[in-house]
Order: C-alpha cells, then sequence, then structure tokens
C-alpha cells in the first residue's frame, strides 16, 4: 500500500509518500507560500531535489500541484494516480471525541469542525486539506491522526483545572496536550529499544523543538502531560511562555494598558527563548550567543533546563518511578549540551548521563546513561510521519 500523508498549515502543506511494504519514504516535500504571489514547491526523492517557484491560490491548487509533482515522470515516483491507496492527515484537535485515528467521514469532519474553537490557529487549515484531498481524491479513504488523542488516556486528576466545574462540562475547558504522534512513537520505540514489552514500561517522553513538551507514559498510555487547553502552557518554548501566574495577564491589562490581542501576541510569539534572550527562538542561535558571553541567552538556556528538570521530577512523582528519560525533538536529538544541563543534579533520582556517549550522540538512537544508571536516558528521533502512515494503512486496510 502506498500512503501520502499530508500536514496542512495556514499557508503550507508538507507531504510524504510512504510505501508501507518496507515503510519507506518514496518522496516527501513542501508546498509553501500558498495564497501569495509566488508560491513554491520542493520535492525530495531518490532521484533528487526538485524546486519551482510558482502562484498556488489556495490549499486546492497546492495538493493538485503536489499529487502533479509525485505523478510527474521527470522528479515523481509515481506511474499513476490511484497508486495512492491512502490519505493520512495530521489534525491538531479531536477533542474528547477521538481517543483514536478515525476514517474521515462527515460525522467526523463535523467533530473535527466543532473543536476549532479549542484550536483555531490549527483545525481550520487542517479542515482545508482534507477537503482539498477528498475532492482530487474523492475514492481513496481518508483518515485523520490527532495530535490529542494520544493524551486521552489521561485521568480527570491530571487533565482537570481547578476552576468551576461547569467550565468544563459545558465548554470543555480541560487539559488536552499535544505532540501525540510524538511522544506515542518514541515511548513505542524506547520500549523496543530497551527490550521492554510496553506493558510494563514507564517513561517520561521529552519533545524539545521550538514548540515543547513532556509526556509521562505508563503501559503504552500517557498519564500526563505539559501543554494544555492550548499550545502555551508547560515548558519554556521558542517563543511560548509556558507556564507563568495567570496574574501576569490581568496585570499587564491593568497596568501596562496592554490589550488582550496583544497579550496573546506577548505569550504565544514574543516569549520562551525569544523573549529570555532577546536572541533569537532557535536553541542553536542562543546557545551560540550564549558561548560568546551573552549572560542573557545563557540565562535563557539555564531557565529552558530548569523548567524540564522541574517536570521529570514532578512525572517522577507521577510514575512512581520510571524505567528511562527519553529526549526526541529538534533540541531533543541534537543539543547535547541541552540533555546534559536537563539531567545535571538527577543523579539522587537515579539518573546518570554519560557526558562522552552524550557529546557524541546526535539524531541516532542511543543509551546516553551511565552503566549503573537506575533510569535510563535515551536518544529516539521522532517519526510522527510514521506514526499517521501506519494508523492510516491500517484503517483504509479495514
Amino acid at each position: 500500500m502506498k500512503v501520502l500523508v499530508i500536514n496542512a498549515g495556514s499557508s503550507s502543506i508538507k507531504y510524504q509518500l510512504f510505501s508501507m511494504a518496507n515503510e519507506t519514504v518514496m518522496a516527501k516535500g513542501l508546498a509553501e507560500r500558498i495564497g501569495e504571489p509566488v508560491g513554491r514547491i520542493v520535492q525530495e526523492t531518490a532521484r533528487g531535489k526538485y524546486a519551482r517557484d510558482l502562484p498556488i491560490a489556495d490549499h486546492a491548487a497546492a495538493f493538485k500541484e503536489i499529487v502533479a509533482n509525485l505523478l510527474s515522470t521527470e522528479h515523481g515516483v509515481l506511474g499513476a494516480i490511484d497508486e495512492i491507496q491512502a490519505v493520512g492527515h495530521r489534525v491538531v484537535h479531536g477533542g474528547e471525541q477521538f481517543s483514536d485515528s478515525a476514517l474521515i467521514t462527515e460525522p467526523v469532519m463535523q467533530a473535527i469542525r466543532a473543536c476549532v474553537p479549542l484550536a483555531p490557529l490549527h483545525n481550520p487549515p487542517n479542515l482545508t486539506g482534507i477537503e482539498a484531498a477528498r475532492s482530487l481524491l474523492p475514492k481513496v479513504p481518508q483518515v485523520a491522526v490527532f495530535d490529542t488523542a494520544f493524551h486521552e488516556s489521561m485521568p480527570r486528576t491530571a487533565f482537570l483545572y481547578a476552576l468551576p466545574y461547569e467550565l468544563y462540562s459545558q465548554d470543555h475547558i480541560r487539559r488536552y496536550g499535544f505532540h501525540g504522534t510524538s511522544h506515542r512513537y518514541v515511548s513505542e520505540r524506547a520500549a523496543a529499544f530497551m527490550g521492554r514489552a510496553p506493558a510494563a514500561f514507564r517513561c517520561i517522553t521529552c519533545h524539545l523543538g521550538n514548540g515543547c513538551s513532556m509526556t509521562a507514559v505508563r503501559g503504552g498510555k500517557s498519564i500526563d502531560t505539559s501543554l494544555g487547553l492550548t499550545p502555551l502552557e508547560g515548558l519554556v518554548m521558542g517563543t511560548r511562555s509556558g507556564d507563568i501566574d495567570p496574574a501576569i495577564i490581568f496585570h499587564l491589562a491593568d497596568v501596562k494598558g496592554m490589550k488582550m490581542a496583544e497579550i496573546n501576541t506577548l505569550l504565544n510569539k514574543k516569549s520562551g527563548l525569544l523573549g529570555l534572550s532577546g536572541v533569537s527562538n532557535d536553541m542553536r542561535t542562543v546557545s551560540e550567543a550564549a558561548e560568546k558571553g551573552n549572560e542573557r541567552a545563557a540565562l535563557a538556556i539555564d531557565v529552558f533546563a530548569y523548567r524540564a528538570k522541574k517536570y521529570i521530577g514532578a512525572y517522577l512523582a507521577a510514575l512512581g518511578g520510571a524505567d528511562a528519560i527519553v529526549f526526541t525533538g529538534g533540541i531533543g536529538e541534537n543539543a547535547t549540551h541541552i540533555r546534559e544541563r536537563i539531567c545535571d543534579g538527577l543523579e539522587g533520582l537515579g539518573i546518570k548521563i554519560d557526558k562522552a556517549a552524550n557529546a557524541t550522540s546526535r539524531g541516532r538512537e542511543a543509551d546516553v546513561s551511565l552503566p549503573d544508571s537506575a533510569i535510563r536516558v535515551l536518544v529516539i528521533p521522532t517519526n510522527e510521519e510514521l506514526v499517521i502512515a501506519r494508523d492510516t494503512a491500517a484503517i483504509a486496510g479495514k
């Protein structure tokens, strides 16, 4: 089976085409600057890299261009459009309706639309991508894979906020969590890496990139996660503040006269590593500045690592111990100094990182803990697209 995986954003569509016989990527690419005067499409295959600038009016036009590139005799990988046997879509928010991936039907589309108030920046473009794919491939099974689904196993003690209960029962305000496909993938890979049965495995997965989250996983299920109603809560991120005193919002409004839209922009776009360092939201750039003596950049790294360290402690308590701490995401997989900084001082909790092994482990599966570390420290590169492809193939195959 050949499965096309789609991740539609507001002005872009990322895609990968999988051959599920051996789970290989036949092609991957990006259509971007959708709706602008000049857009761009880039595609990579075993035949090389292809890029072209062209007008892309909307997501429907982008999807047609993607299929045309996959079918191209010069740089494509398909001989006919009907070789695409299923399409998997990343959908950010499934609310409480979905604890697993789902075949897309009209009731499923309605449920995704109902979640738009919970994810106003993400679900609308996800829906647009689905509609574009269904229009061009009307007879091909389409599957929605939800970022939130993995976290639907959380108990109410973990997902409820201490607000009037009616805000949950009537308005569905609660912790949902995100990055679910990533946390699911790396927790399963970590168990396999250690030769452990998932049902008896406990781990803390640390997805660290421009967006960051941590999840406590027991028996293959999420029991708590750091992101909340929105992707703003929790860890320090590239431009997001993570946890703050909620009263700061009132203070900014009352004392500084800021409007709610301005505060929203400040917390989501101007905070995190960018706000603290004043340099960048990219950990690589912040780290380079810190090495050159930039004190604010060094402080931003300290705060980033400290917040992650606190969550590890909290989730060890929630799990009653763990078999592994798992690092993934762009920072988690590649920033060796950040992994070391986070684990430093946790020896009393049974976490002992091997600094030499850690320093040489970037972007590959590795155990970077000392032999006597009671809790293993693992690096597991994430593969969210493969999770989407697997779920899509399984559901479409039925």
